[in-house]
């Protein structure tokens, strides 16, 4: 199909070949119909097959291993926090219908792969493409290179069968996936997936109504306005805003104007006669408060609206705060001029609600004036200061410590039982991220080194695995055929029926929620986002993060286990 390039090209630079599989597997995983895209995972997968078939470049293995520990130590930090908190009493019942979804879903890609004679390579790749988690890849491919009685060539087939298998079921499993959960799951029970989740919504916001939250969003606004009511005159403006407070309003002056000077802010400070004063607020607030009324004309004053402002992550810590809901933290004395912009919880972001409790370790985003954001932060818990760096002591120290416990291990019946290197990051990442997520002033890794080692690291590691595997592709295809296509949509849906059937009729889960619980089961993300525009909102979200955290784990676990039971 290329022939007019030379299939040698690239045998002097392979480095060059794995950098352009990339960018073609980038630009393929974004080709999506509606919420379902093939990812980039895939597009990888995909483009590294082809091009391993073409141009028959051998990839060294040390490059991939080096690839994958680094996934495995950052897909760890990521989901560490949320893997322990699930653990808790709160997150069991997500995390005991992620638990029956892995285990059906490892029982039944089991039984079929016994039942078709086939080994640990398809056996592997049909699990990990079923399940739509990539990383099974990697796991499984580790786990045959320490498999005995099998020689180097029975070796490298098997490997290189992992990813055909996967190849093949992952973008069904993907669409069948998501169309269970979004569409035909809730036209078969006639639920309407944004009706029940705007009255979830509802739920979970009442009683008390509030403007600045809904779907975690507020609207700030600043005004300016000409002191002309005498009752005002003579009054500090800590008094005004005690007043407001005391009357319900969240508004306070940021700055004052007098005779053509904008003079140093000072809480004491008293008012005079057309004085102009810099209010802000919420827009309900201030619409209640009829500042013209009370205050005087509105102006025009681009630099008295000019002021600097301040974002502080903060980490709820303080006793006092833990357990309060959102819209109790909002009517605290502190909180005055301070707003909530966004929260994370277990690292993750997190579509907060009024009812929504504050948990120890939950970081919240507070925008607001530079005088009033670090007081408000240290009445919440620690404040983290946000850096681009990334500590490089935490990353290697942790990937190491991870590999050396993951080297040692136990034969059962002639088969070597260890974590291994990869194995051993995935369970020091978690640890790392879970003491990151509760003591956040050390080990910073920003989001952007987060993706660069998450995504980029398992990508790199797949257009790898596509590029060796490639020569072989049309060989392993014919060996598995197609018939894989059909148990491979079986064994995706089984396991989201088994955990759809517990979560309804034993745990009675809301099915928005449900749905988000089982999209984060399986961890296809296309799935969370195929439920969340039928949706309409965020709500299934709130049941997506636990178990998604859950089953990232041992999903990745039983890409070892498949093989072991394979073999």
């Amino acid at each position: 199909m290329i022939d007019f390039l030379d299939r040698d090209i690239f045998r002097p630079y392979p480095e060059l070949l794995v950098f352009i599989t990339v960018a073609f597997g980038f630009f393929v995983g974004k080709l999506r119909y509606k919420a379902i895209a093939l990812g980039s995972v895939t597009g990888c997968l995909i483009v590294g097959l082809f091009f391993g078939a073409q141009f028959k470049v051998a990839i060294d293995q040390t490059v991939k291993n080096l690839f994958f520990t680094m996934f495995l130590f950052a897909l760890g930090y990521r989901v560490g926090p949320q893997f322990f908190r699930g653990l808790k009493k709160d997150g069991l019942p997500q995390v005991l219908n992620a638990l029956l979804v892995c285990l059906s879903g490892l029982g039944i890609t089991w039984a079929f792969a016994k039942m078709l004679g086939y080994g640990p390579g398809l056996g592997a790749g049909l699990l990990g493409g079923a399940l739509t988690q990539s990383a099974v890849i990697g796991v499984a491919q580790d786990a045959i290179s320490h498999l005995p009685d099998l020689s180097q060539s029975q070796l490298k087939e098997q490997s290189d069968l992992v990813p055909i298998a996967y190849a093949v079921t992952y973008p069904l499993g993907t669409i069948l996936c998501a169309l269970l959960l979004a569409n035909i799951l809730p036209r078969i029970y006639r639920v309407s997936m944004a009706d029940e989740a705007a009255q979830l919504a509802r739920e979970l916001d009442a009683p008390n109504e509030n403007p600045d939250l809904g779907e975690g969003y507020q609207e700030i606004v600043l005004r300016a306005y000409r002191l002309e009511r005498p009752d005002l005159v003579g009054r500090t403006i800590e008094d005004f805003e005690r007043q407001q407070d005391h009357l319900g309003h969240r508004i306070y002056l940021t700055r004052v104007r007098r005779e053509g000077k904008i003079l140093p802010h000072d809480q004491q400070l008293k008012l005079k006669h057309d004085d102009t004063l810099a209010v802000s607020a919420l827009r309900g607030a201030l619409v209640d408060f009829d500042a013209r009324t009370h205050i005087g004309p509105e102006a025009d004053d681009a630099d008295l609206l000019h002021y600097d402002t301040e974002s502080l992550h903060v980490v709820v810590s303080e006793k006092e705060q833990i357990g309060k809901t959102i819209a109790d933290l909002r009517e605290e004395r502190f909180m005055i001029g301070v707003y909530i912009d966004e929260m994370y919880r277990s690292g993750a972001p997190y579509p907060y609600r009024l009812a929504t409790k504050l948990s120890r370790g939950d970081t919240l985003v507070l925008k607001g004036p530079e005088r009033l954001v670090p007081a408000a932060g240290r009445e919440i818990g620690k404040p983290v200061p946000t850096s681009f760096a990334t500590d490089m002591i935490w990353v290697g120290l942790g990937i190491f410590l991870g590999g050396c416990i993951g080297i040692p291990a136990l034969t059962l019946g002639g088969v070597p039982i260890s974590l291994s290197t990869s194995g051993g990051a995935l369970i020091m990442g978690l640890v790392f991220g879970w003491i990151r997520g509760r003591y956040p002033t050390f080990g910073n890794v920003p989001p952007g080194a987060q993706w660069f080692m998450d995504t980029l690291g398992l990508c790199l590691f797949i257009a790898v695995v596509g590029l060796n595997a490639g020569p072989s592709f049309t060989s392993g295809l014919a060996e598995a055929g197609w018939g894989l296509l059909l148990f491979g949509a079986i064994a995706t849906l089984v396991p989201l029926l088994v955990g759809f059937f517990f979560g309804h009729y034993v745990q009675h889960l809301r099915f928005p929620i449900l749905m988000g619980v089982l999209a984060g089961g399986q961890t296809t993300t296309a799935a969370i986002g195929a439920v969340n525009e039928a949706s309409k909102n965020q709500v299934p979200t709130l049941g997506y993060t636990v178990p998604y955290a859950f089953s990232n784990v041992l999903l990745t676990i039983w890409g070892a286990v498949i093989v072991l039971l394979n073999h």
